[in-house]
């Protein structure tokens, strides 16, 4: 067998152990399947002494980046450190000095992947980022290989693990938002601070990347509509599971005849359907293919082995394809490079869905003609209105109301108007929902 290849690694914390241990304990497996051993020879970290949850006995540990990244003897370089500028300046760095790179970082590649990717290209070396979305799930390499034949529809993903687990708490166990979120941080799944996952930011770096895979087209961060589940209650979470749906916070890519849209909100979903029942910390993808028809990809979205299980996979796919021609590799974003498509990205005033809305108003007779009125002027067809009971020592009751498909400009300015209602009590609480047929 050959000479094993050498690996160097930025940052060793949760990702970087898994990595390694995975590498350590399916040695001989690995190398197996890639042809030759993989050796992880050199880890750049920030304390030299900080315990860990590898064994680190046969790697060179250090706390200077470019021993890693302009060392000769390594073949490839794992960026497993996180943040964007400073791993961004790192990774260019490997691949001026040729090395081929690894990277479970999902905000490096949505907002630096184009400027890698082309640098990667001049300089005959391969960008490998299995890990940076939905953990261990094999999707980019679904999107990219296994579905090469086929022209993607759409795809629509629960790939935030936790804001999942926060709404099915809230369904599950009827507890509201910042109950489930304090949950969340207590077993670790949440942040100190949690607007990224919480606001959908985390969910829009992911989507970016699946949709350029999806449907070649240059990453595009800056034009992903994001919403976060901070407004969602458990009376939403309770009157959806009365009405046969679950709430969801999904990544949406669809492809349609005017251009993408590029969303990530909450979303009702029809209970019968596999991805309404993806629950916890778990992730889950749908793609709609021409040939294939839909399919389901499902598993651990985080964590130090199934996140580690992915970066090895790329490190396998990288050693196999070292010795050969840059051109017969598979292309970064599963499209050769010269074809990637100026498909245009729809705001979302231009999308269309249908909608669950929440309503609180005075109990007294022709508030529902008023709303029926104003529902009409904008084309709005309703699919069912629901009066709910009227609270103890409350004057207003609520009434919750699932419309047909309509766009989002025209929703926008029917709310407004029920709003200026005088039996209005409250704002309007809208949920988008999709059937995902």
């Amino acid at each position: 067998m050959l000479e094993a290849v050498k690996v160097g690694v930025l940052g060793l914390g949760t990702v970087g152990c898994g990595t390694a241990n995975i590498l350590s304990r399916n040695a001989d497996e690995i190398a197996r399947r890639a042809g030759r051993g993989i050796q992880l020879a050199v880890a750049c970290v920030q304390n030299l002494e900080k315990s860990r949850d590898c064994d680190t006995s046969d790697i060179v540990l250090t706390e200077d980046a470019d021993r890693v990244v302009c060392n000769t003897d390594i073949d490839i370089v794992l960026e497993l450190m996180g943040g964007t500028e400073e791993a961004r300046g790192l990774v260019l760095k490997a691949i001026d000095h040729g090395k081929h790179v690894v990277t479970a970082n999902k905000a490096l590649i949505a907002y630096h992947g184009n400027e890698i990717f082309q640098r990667a290209q001049d300089k005959g070396v391969s960008v490998a980022f299995e890990a940076a979305v939905a953990g261990g799930i094999p999707i980019i390499k679904a999107l990219r290989e296994g579905l090469a034949a086929n022209s993607i529809e759409w795809l629509a993903g629960i790939i935030n693990g936790t804001g999942n687990y926060i709404l099915t708490e809230m369904g599950d166990k009827g507890r509201d938002f910042d109950d489930a979120l304090k949950d969340a941080q207590r077993l670790g799944y949440a942040e100190a601070d949690p607007t990224f996952d919480i606001q959908g930011i985390d969910a829009a770096h992911k989507l970016t990347i699946l949709a350029s895979v999806a449907f070649g087209v240059p990453l595009q961060l800056s034009k992903v509509y994001t919403e976060g589940i901070t407004e969602i209650t458990s009376k939403d979470v309770s009157y959806a599971a009365e009405l046969g749906y679950r709430i969801k916070h999904l990544g949406i890519a669809k492809r349609t005849a005017e251009g993408l849209e590029l969303r990530v909100h909450p979303a009702l979903i029809p209970q019968r359907r596999l991805i309404a029942n993806v629950d916890g910390v778990m992730n889950a993808v749908v793609v709609k293919a021409d040939a294939l028809g839909p399919s389901l990809y499902y598993g651990p979205g985080a964590g130090a082995e199934p996140t580690g299980s992915a970066v090895v996979a790329d490190l396998v796919d990288v050693v196999r394809a070292l010795t050969s021609d840059p051109e017969n590799r598979v292309p970064h974003l599963a499209f050769q490079p010269n074809a990637l498509s100026d498909i245009p990205v729809l705001s979302i005033d231009e999308v269309s869905t249908a909608y669950y809305l929440r309503i609180h108003v005075l109990d007294r007779p022709g508030v529902l003609a008023d709303v029926t009125r104003i529902f009409a002027v904008h084309n709005i067809s309703i699919e069912a209105i629901i009066q709910k009971e009227r609270q103890a020592e409350s004057t207003s009751v609520p009434i919750v109301i699932l419309t047909h498909q309509v766009s989002e400009q025209n929703m926008k300015c029917a709310i407004s108007e029920l709003e200026e209602l005088e039996a209005m009590t409250s704002q309007v609480m809208r949920i988008r929902l999709e059937t995902l047929s």
